[in-house]
């Protein structure tokens, strides 16, 4: 496994751990700051062409990446494009990121960029609770891929949605104007952990994951926090270890306050609750006590994998 460090915000470089192993040689470091205004919540093609010149080429060991807050989880859909082989996406998150529009990158709509290439044969969203779950077909919501399995839905806790667009939940395939949510949260989750992977239909698994989708004492993120732990993140990916092969991670969901020099990104921020502030103190401990705990799982599931 290679570790590259994208340093997007200055949330991630500056950490221990990733300064440890890039002192051994152990960890590749991507200076990016300077693209972080065009890419911070939404990018243009141009934007996510100069991202992906960055990176160093892909090789034959699977990639772990870190690259800062969830703002700029869309780079997810970029980094799929790395990928050469038929893969389901596995992705931790508080939001679904299932927007059909706009047609750019950007952090409420990557799944559905990610579902247009070819080689992305499912999404799996676990963990949400945010309220973008209700009234989805309102809201934007891929409900065609929902409706067709190309994407699951498990949230942490939610109650049902009702679909309020007849026109809408007719033009997406589905059926009736409810959407009951298998939840995996408290006595669901073993028997979620159990039957997911007969829900993966490839070898081939990149895993997504967005540290909003835990709860305060394990992260703490600009954005609204769900309720799962990181224990159960950690059980999750042993278990999905132990029967696909894992060609490649990235982890978002580190703390830094959003500043923005246009006014677009800025109504962004507003309309989607990304302000909220934290003591550095404690966004810094905490969210690099949840990395260690990331990173050191997976070098270990790695060691462990036979060539």
């Amino acid at each position: 496994m290679r570790l590259c460090v994208l340093d997007l915000d200055g949330s991630v470089a500056a950490q221990p751990l990733f300064l440890d192993r890039r002192a051994a040689g152990a960890a590749t470091f991507v200076e990016m700051r300077d693209l972080a205004p065009q890419l911070r919540l939404t990018g243009g093609r141009r934007a996510m062409e100069a991202f992906l010149g960055r990176l160093p080429p892909p090789g034959r060991d699977a990639d772990m990446f870190f690259y800062g807050s969830g703002d700029f989880h869309h780079l997810t859909a970029g980094l799929l494009r790395r990928v050469d082989e038929p893969v389901t996406v596995i992705h931790l998150d508080n939001h679904p990121d299932w927007l059909t529009f706009p047609p750019t990158f950007n952090c409420g709509g990557w799944v559905s960029r990610a579902l247009r290439l070819p080689h992305v044969r499912k999404v799996i969203t676990i963990g949400p609770c945010s309220p973008d779950l209700a009234a989805p077909d309102l809201k934007g919501a891929n409900l065609r891929a929902l409706a067709d399995g190309a994407l699951e839905v498990y949230p942490w806790r939610h109650p049902p949605s009702r679909l309020l667009s007849a026109r809408m939940s007719a033009a997406s395939g589905w059926t009736g104007n409810t959407i009951r949510w298998h939840n995996v949260g408290g006595a669901a989750w073993e028997s979620f952990l159990s039957d997911l992977p007969r829900r993966i239909p490839t070898r081939a698994v990149w895993i997504t994951l967005d540290k909003d989708v835990f709860c305060e004492p394990d992260a703490l993120t600009n954005w609204d926090q769900g309720e799962m732990s990181l224990v159960h993140a950690l059980v999750l990916l042993r278990r999905i270890a132990t029967r696909h092969r894992i060609v490649g991670m990235d982890v978002c969901g580190d703390y830094s306050p959003a500043r923005f020099r246009d006014p677009w990104r800025r109504f962004l921020a507003f309309t989607d609750h990304d302000c909220r502030r934290v003591r550095a103190a404690d966004h810094a401990v905490i969210n690099a006590r949840a990395n260690a705990q990331l990173l050191r799982l997976m070098e270990d599931i790695f060691r462990e994998r036979p060539e």
